[in-house]
């Protein structure tokens, strides 16, 4: 049963996230917490291996079919910044988990960031077309960046979502598509780090087949939601976004209630 309620979630977790280009982490990490099939560490971790696998399947298949737009000097300072974040975030993980007696109301408090980054990505994507974008050229600058990111996925167990794109629109002046893939980029370093530390130190226990299923629905359902998004304008899209972010918030309320009431 817990099999069958992980895989179904990343399915169409991923879907959804493709659909709206925020990835299927920033859904599979609250939806899953929301249900309590297991802990909040052993779900971080089945999230964030979800994520590095999609993330390189989309990365990969970008890249056979010529389709990349990554803008590799920029990326690659953000990506750097990210596995540094990455490393961090899933010790400031841990370091916040010890802290309670019942390490599952981390989770409260990973629902508490969650909904306060996701409502500031909303009020963002809202008011994009009325504030200016930037063009930062420092180095250092897209280095702390790149930092911010990668703690936020990782200690989030997300990957990167609608944050990264925000980011990158805001501070690069990246068009959506453009942004999206190099987003990607940047959630594979950092999910990656976040990743390969834990297993590590010692990965919570979980069933290898659950995380086996969730890898294949989750490439499956990024597939399907390619193909829906091709045939939605930009307009439908932004609203599936918008809405999926709403959902989110209300899904991390009940979180925060959940684990710290």
């Amino acid at each position: 049963m817990i099999q069958w309620i992980c895989c179904l979630v990343t399915f169409f977790a991923c879907i959804l996230g493709t659909i709206c280009g925020m990835g299927g982490g920033i859904v599979i990490k609250p939806v899953l917490d929301a249900t309590g099939v297991m802990s909040v560490a052993a779900i971080t971790f089945l999230s964030g291996c979800t994520v590095v696998a999609m993330t390189c399947w989309n990365v990969g298949k970008n890249l056979v079919k010529r389709e990349s737009v990554l803008e590799l000097p920029t990326t690659l300072i953000l990506a750097v910044g990210a596995t540094v974040g990455g490393f961090l975030g899933k010790e400031l993980f841990n370091r916040v988990a010890a802290c309670f007696a019942d390490q599952n109301t981390a989770g409260g408090v990973q629902a508490i960031l969650l909904l306060l980054a996701t409502f500031a990505t909303l009020i963002y994507t809202m008011r994009k077309d009325r504030i200016a974008s930037k063009q930062v050229k420092s180095p250092w600058v897209g280095l702390g960046l790149g930092v911010v990111l990668g703690v936020l996925g990782s200690f989030l167990g997300i990957g990167g979502g609608p944050f990264n794109v925000a980011l990158l629109s805001y501070f690069f002046s990246m068009p959506t598509k453009k942004a999206t893939q190099n987003s990607l980029l940047i959630v594979l370093f950092s999910q990656l780090t976040s990743t390969v530390k834990t297993i590590a130190a010692g990965a919570p226990a979980f069933d290898p087949a659950i995380l086996a299923g969730m890898i294949l629905l989750a490439i499956l359902g990024s597939e399907v939601g390619r193909r829906i998004n091709k045939k939605i304008d930009n307009r439908q899209a932004t609203l599936c976004l918008e809405g999926a972010m709403v959902l989110i918030m209300a899904i991390n309320v009940y979180n925060a209630i959940k684990f710290l009431g």
